[in-house]
């Protein structure tokens, strides 16, 4: 009678901005989620809708599709790459030639 459930301790969950959100247990409802979000993301000029939309979309989709992973994982090396060297020039002390 109490038999565990095959999806039971595998609930997918997002973490953005430290916040941990649960998705839903169904595939296709993931992937419906994920494609309105995209789109309607596309809408950001109007109200209510905004741009926040497609990236929110496409972390979404990426669980589900290996393709929209690999671009979500570029994307993050690439950030990580762009604010280490900017921080890392920030961090550099000026010499005495580049002072005026």
């Amino acid at each position: 009678m109490d038999e565990p459930q095959e999806n039971e301790g595998k609930t997918r969950t997002i973490t953005l901005l430290g916040r941990e959100i649960t998705m839903p247990q169904s595939r296709l409802l993931r992937i419906v989620i994920g494609g309105l979000l995209v789109f309607l993301g596309c809408f950001g000029f109007l109200p209510v809708l905004g741009f926040w939309m497609i990236p929110v979309g496409l972390v979404i989709l990426s669980y589900e599709f290996a393709t929209v992973r690999r671009w979500r994982r570029r994307s993050e090396v690439w950030w990580a790459e762009k604010r280490g060297r900017r921080r890392a020039r920030e961090r550099q002390p000026l010499d005495k030639a580049d002072r005026r």
